[in-house]
């Protein structure tokens, strides 16, 4: 279940007729998608000498040219090619194709096909709706249960597409708290009977399973500061298509102003996306050093003979993309490092962590930073909204408390009222599951078990609750009354261990989830520390309406409040009498959040509290002894 190879193969199949030059015209929906899956060599290799946006008024008439569009089925690209066609789909519906008719008065469109990637490939495990919401484009309707219907068509859409470009027919189950994600599951299988003729794949003996969740249902993953290479990239810099934006780095060479970031075309990345922190700055320096010495074997010293210059010439455009290659994650490494350094986050990340466990966190900890004029005021919030979301009902006058502190402590009102509204939306009481295994002496011991198996490092310690599902999917204990059929599956069904599963969670994704998904792709008994002892021949595949980091996760909720009653921006029922009143009619508040991140670094045998001091010193000191030394390399 390659995503990446399923949509590259329609790609392929797309510009591979006719065989002569053609121009390849793409909408804002498709444009990213096959940036993801195409490479510029793949798509002159097929005689594409053009690529461009269908909306692109100013491009020259080309009538000697053949022409292959690759466009989203919806208003503005049907207009779009309507112009086109007057000067010589997800499913396509005959309307539509009438429509298209009607205007192709010079008769140039030789066929219509359909082609099922409407969504992005991230990563062969990971794809992605490209839906991150905001107040002109919501996910959520008039309350956090229900879908807006514009959303909710266009999330079935692309679930399908992602079906039928796999191949896959699935039973589905959803997370019985949500009521979108059963109204998700309803939708998709009225689909998955209309177009019964689509669907008509061969049988396999067990099902593949589509499992719908909520972001609701774990709130806390997405507000984390990210320790590993390409979750870090995302919170920090942010991760778009593939691409990351360095214009805002300081000294930052032209070439690398906006950079590409995928695992298809970048062999570093590929080995490393996974990588903790400490482990990449090992990994880099590694990098560094194998350029150069392969430098030192391209200066002209080294070149006595034909055959030398021989080789020279057919290593160079290798060794020159190389260059490149280092030049990009030395920039971009130091710049995470750098990042690290001026926002604290090695200090932060610790009392996250905490909070994210099941050891907890001190109050006064949280205090520290809270009061901590070093430390911006982003940050503050999301370590008090992570901090109520743990405690809510149990330290309810320690929140009030805090909430008064950012009060205090430079963060505006309409931003701590936030606090309220996660409370409110994603509290203990709108949750089913147990987030942070307080709540019965089986879930802390399999807690205190999986910390005495060894968390390696101290910022990595949390573990999305996602991990927690599929260890009860492979272990055959995902109870139907928490995660129930759309359908009735027949005997025994919920015993039965799937080989292909496709999980979607509605609200958005991250990489920290994609990263779990990936390992117990490679590995589930390592993943799982254990607990499960066979995974044999299972396939998962995670998608969600976005990847979210804190930032657009928490831009998400700001945006989706507004169209809620004003009651979610009020103290919970259990809260303490010192809860300040937040509820303020402010109008359209539009309030820019930073992206904040993180680093990773280990740990040893010794306590916590004795070691941490030393890792922060030790990682900042590894990337600046590399940094150091790619300045002293010429990287030409």
């Amino acid at each position: 279940m390659d995503v990446v190879k399923a949509v590259e193969t329609y790609v392929t199949k797309l510009i591979a007729t006719p065989s002569t030059m053609k121009v390849l015209l793409l909408d804002s929906h498709t444009t990213p998608i096959v940036s993801l899956a195409a490479t510029q060599s793949t798509l002159l290799s097929h005689q594409v000498y053009l690529t461009d946006r269908i909306d692109n008024k100013k491009r020259d008439r080309m009538p000697h040219m053949k022409c292959v569009c690759f466009l989203q089925n919806n208003e503005d690209s049907l207009a779009a090619l309507e112009a086109e066609l007057s000067e010589p789909n997800n499913i396509l519906s005959k309307t539509a194709i009438e429509r298209l008719a009607e205007v192709d008065e010079y008769e140039v469109v030789k066929e219509v096909q359909e082609y099922f990637a409407d969504y992005a490939p991230l990563l062969p495990c990971l794809f992605s709706l490209n839906h991150t919401p905001t107040s002109l484009k919501p996910l959520y309707g008039s309350t956090p249960n229900t879908w807006d219907t514009k959303a909710l068509e266009h999330t079935v859409q692309g679930l399908t597409a992602v079906l039928l470009s796999l191949k896959k027919k699935p039973i589905i189950r959803y997370e019985k708290m949500s009521g979108m994600a059963k109204k998700l599951a309803v939708e998709v299988q009225h689909r998955i009977r209309s177009e019964s003729s689509l669907f008509d794949f061969r049988l396999t003996q067990v099902a593949p399973l589509l499992l719908i969740l909520d972001r609701r249902n774990d709130p806390v993953t997405p507000l984390l500061s990210q320790w590993t290479y390409q979750a870090m990239v995302h919170e920090l810099l942010g991760i778009q298509n593939g691409r990351v934006d360095m214009k805002t780095v300081p000294d930052i060479r032209p070439e690398l102003a906006e950079i590409l970031l995928t695992t298809n075309t970048d062999p570093f990345f590929q080995a490393h996306y996974l990588a903790t922190f400490g482990d990449l700055g090992s990994s880099l320096k590694n990098y560094v050093q194998s350029y150069q010495s392969r430098s030192m074997a391209h200066s002209p010293s080294s070149i006595n003979s034909i055959s030398d210059m021989k080789k020279f010439v057919e290593d160079y455009p290798e060794f020159r993309k190389l260059g490149g290659n280092v030049s990009k994650h030395v920039a971009l490494v130091g710049e995470l490092s750098r990042i690290v350094g001026r926002d604290k986050l090695l200090e932060i990340g610790e009392v996250e962590q905490g909070l994210a466990t099941s050891s907890g966190a001190d109050i006064r900890n949280v205090q520290a930073i809270v009061t901590d004029a070093n430390v911006a005021p982003w940050h503050k919030l999301r370590l008090v909204t992570l901090y109520a979301l743990r405690y809510q009902k149990t330290q309810t006058s320690n929140i009030a408390t805090l909430i008064n502190l950012l009060l205090e402590n430079g963060v505006p009102r309409e931003d701590a009222r936030l606090v309220y509204v996660f409370l409110n939306i994603a509290g203990t009481d709108q949750r089913q599951d147990d987030l942070f295994s307080t709540e019965s002496l089986l879930a802390k011991g399999r807690s205190a078990l999986k910390g005495l198996k060894g968390v390696e490092n101290v910022y990595t310690q949390h573990t999305p609750h996602l991990s927690q599902t599929l260890e009860n999917l492979f272990r055959g204990r995902l109870k139907e009354t928490s995660y129930p059929f759309i359908e009735p599956p027949g005997v025994n069904a919920g015993l039965q261990r799937p080989q292909d599963v496709i999980i979607f969670m509605i609200g958005g994704t991250t990489y920290e989830e994609a990263r779990t998904v990936a390992l117990y792709n490679q590995d589930p008994v390592a993943a799982s520390n254990g607990a499960v002892q066979s995974a044999a021949g299972t396939r998962l595949l995670l998608g969600g309406t976005c990847v979210h980091n804190s930032s657009s996760y928490l831009e998400m909720i700001r945006s989706a409040a507004t169209s809620f009653a004003s009651s979610v921006y009020e103290p919970p029922p259990e809260s303490a009498s010192n809860a300040p009143a937040l509820n303020l009619n402010l109008g359209g508040v539009n309030v820019s959040l930073g992206g904040p991140g993180g680093s990773g670094v280990f740990r040893s045998n010794e306590g916590v509290g004795v070691q941490a001091d030393g890792i922060r010193d030790g990682v900042l000191s590894l990337f600046d002894k590399v940094k150091q030394g790619v300045d002293r390399i010429a990287i030409q």
